[in-house]
């Protein structure tokens, strides 16, 4: 169904999940909007609830926005994950109901790879053994099996914005790097790209997965992948629990085939703190389990929640989509002098003709326009004489494929 706002900012309602950082609340209420705030995660019945009446969803990782969500959500504009991922919403559906999507792409990808160093080089040493023996009042003084970064190979299995990070400060290292993505990615440094995962595998003494949680992906590592790495080669798993079949890493571990590993996401997470946590990776030697904490240092968090808080004013304020994951980007400034349209559509012939129409039968005069499309949906943006009828909008909304129109004052 059609949507239209045109309404003072204090009356739009945001919703933010997941105890968001503070500094996200503090910029969109300076902005002049109104937030409300909770700490945890919804499952689907309580986020439809939760959802209705709102313009406005900010979520991390555990909320799902699922279609039946977003066609519930009577008046959601955008919705925003505070995050890297978009796995967890809809993208099809948020498009198909003009519900503009954005995530945090960059602001987290150093707080990764800083803990994929720390890891590679405490699983390395063996640290979390020689720890566990030390509280146990065990003292095990001995280089066996302690070994250095330096001159090892580091094969990355995805060479996107944390990839290609950690590329870098790998071999500043020492390490020799390789990597494996089926885009076409820029090498960085020395780093060499393999064609075939497998040649990745048998020559890398520390694999690390950095893909992203697209279904495609789910469980392209299993028993086959952990069988071609090389014996005694160490394994870290910081991108997303369903890529990776646990069973098999742990029969890969309790075997000796695999000498250590790191795992910082599973393919069932607990929704709170307060929930239990299971895994078939729980007590196995030189194994690191951490709570999905990639991304959690408050440095990221806050850079996370400023990135995302100014994508979502430059949509509500000038209709900007730059870094929307589901809708058209369209760069644009702040309208002066004229009244800024805003129309969402499903990409089918003769919209814009249409919209023209109207807008010559509403008595507008057109400043400047912009349309953009993708598979999906058109985005048109048209700028118009701020002395209209403001009742003539409603015949822009009637037009044939319309998903979303809004005015900016």
């Amino acid at each position: 169904m059609a949507g239209r706002w045109s309404f003072p900012r204090s009356r739009m309602r945001m919703l933010l999940l997941e105890n968001i950082h503070p500094a996200a609340v503090e910029r969109l209420e300076e902005a002049g909007y109104t937030v409300e705030t909770m700490k945890g995660a919804l499952d689907e019945d309580d986020l439809i609830e939760a959802v209705r009446g709102v313009h406005v969803l900010g979520i991390r990782s555990k909320t799902t926005v699922s279609r039946r969500v977003l066609e519930q959500a009577d008046k959601l504009m955008a919705v925003a994950a505070f995050c890297i991922g978009t796995n967890q919403i809809d993208l099809d559906a948020a498009a198909d109901h003009g519900v503009a999507v954005f995530n945090a792409p960059y602001s987290n990808t150093r707080s990764v790879v800083e803990l994929a160093i720390g890891l590679m080089i405490v699983l390395m040493r063996d640290v979390p053994d020689k720890s566990a023996a030390m509280h146990l009042g065990k003292w095990n003084k001995s280089a066996t099996g302690s070994r250095e970064l330096r001159g090892k190979t580091l094969g990355i299995v995805g060479y996107g914005a944390i990839g290609s990070q950690l590329s870098v400060l790998a071999e500043n290292l020492g390490m020799r790097v390789l990597f494996y993505d089926l885009s076409e990615r820029l090498a960085l440094g020395n780093a060499r790209r393999m064609r075939a995962l497998d040649a990745l595998l048998a020559e890398s003494d520390v694999v690390t997965l950095h893909v992203d949680g697209r279904a495609e992906n789910k469980a392209i590592f299993g028993a086959a992948q952990f069988g071609r790495m090389k014996e005694g080669a160490l394994f870290l798993n910081l991108s997303r629990g369903h890529v990776v079949d646990v069973g098999a890493l742990a029969q890969a571990m309790g075997s000796g085939r695999i000498a250590g590993a790191a795992v910082d996401v599973f393919p069932e997470e607990p929704r709170t703190n307060a929930d239990p946590f299971e895994s078939p990776l729980q007590g196995l030697r030189n194994m690191i389990l951490t709570p999905h904490i990639g991304g959690s240092t408050e440095e990221a968090q806050e850079a996370i929640a400023e990135f995302a808080a100014e994508r979502l004013l430059g949509y509500l304020n000038r209709g900007d989509t730059t870094f929307s994951v589901n809708l058209p980007n369209v760069q644009l400034a702040e309208v002066s002098g004229a009244h800024r349209l805003l129309h969402i559509h499903r990409n089918q012939p003769g919209v814009l003709a249409e919209l023209n129409q109207a807008l010559a039968a509403a008595g507008l005069n057109i400043l400047g326009q912009h349309l953009k499309t993708s598979e999906r949906v058109g985005y048109v943006i048209t700028d118009v004489d701020r002395d209209y009828d403001r009742e003539a909008l409603g015949v822009l909304k009637a037009v044939p494929g319309t998903l979303k129109f809004r005015t900016l004052h």
